[in-house]
């Protein structure tokens, strides 16, 4: 199983400072093919991954509180880069591209697998990863298979389940426990996150800081 960085954090407070204020932010380039031009590697690195059209671009607009944040793509899973950016000079955002949509060709998915799974498992400083899931759909086989994978790596993994505004308020809860129980986690490993509402936002950048806090897990716990 990955390891998992637990999200039990008070809900959102108005009045709480923020967890991650967006003081520096700069992107650096995309990457296209496994073994091509990537920034050199100055930071920590947190990979965003998830299938297409799950509002990848969304919550990371959200996320870094900018409109136009994440370079997106009007059809989903046309984008076919990883797209680097440099976080308050602190660590570098890497948005990968959406996996499994079904419009594309096999060939074409067949294409980008080496790239996603050449930088999850190449990159020196790929410090963790958040995973994407639409809290309206049970894991797709991609989805376990972008799940395997991460597990068998062993990196850290924050679970964020996105367009909960989709759902009435009553529906959230229950549909996360679902999710968790399908995942084989506690369902406060998982952050319910809304890119409409801003809900979960939060959460989400804390989680976010204490997983850049935690020791690089590459290197064997003495």
């Amino acid at each position: 199983m990955s390891k998992t960085v637990r999200t039990d954090k008070p809900k959102s407070d108005t009045s709480a400072p923020d967890p991650l204020v967006i003081r520096y932010l700069e992107y650096l380039g995309p990457m296209s093919q496994r073994g091509g031009w990537r920034p050199d590697v100055t930071h920590p690195e947190i990979a965003f991954v998830g299938r297409s059209n799950v509002g990848k671009s969304s919550l990371l607009n959200k996320l870094m509180k900018r409109k136009a944040f994440a370079r997106v793509s009007n059809t989903p899973g046309r984008t076919r880069e990883i797209h680097f950016f440099d976080v308050n000079r602190q660590f570098v955002l890497a948005d990968l591209p959406g996996y499994g949509y079904a419009r594309i060709s096999k060939e074409r998915r067949a294409e980008w697998r080496p790239l996603i799974e050449g930088y999850l498992s190449d990159s020196p400083k790929l410090w963790g990863v958040v995973q994407l899931l639409d809290v309206r759909h049970d894991p797709t086989a991609d989805d376990m298979v972008m799940l395997d994978f991460l597990a068998t790596l062993g990196v850290p993994t924050i679970f964020a389940v996105t367009k909960v505004d989709k759902l009435k308020k009553i529906e959230v809860a229950p549909r996360v426990e679902a999710l968790a129980t399908q995942l084989r986690l506690d369902a406060d490993q998982i952050v319910p996150f809304s890119s409409t509402t801003g809900a979960g936002r939060d959460e989400l950048a804390s989680a976010l800081m204490d997983l850049l806090a935690l020791p690089d897990w590459r290197i064997p716990a003495p």
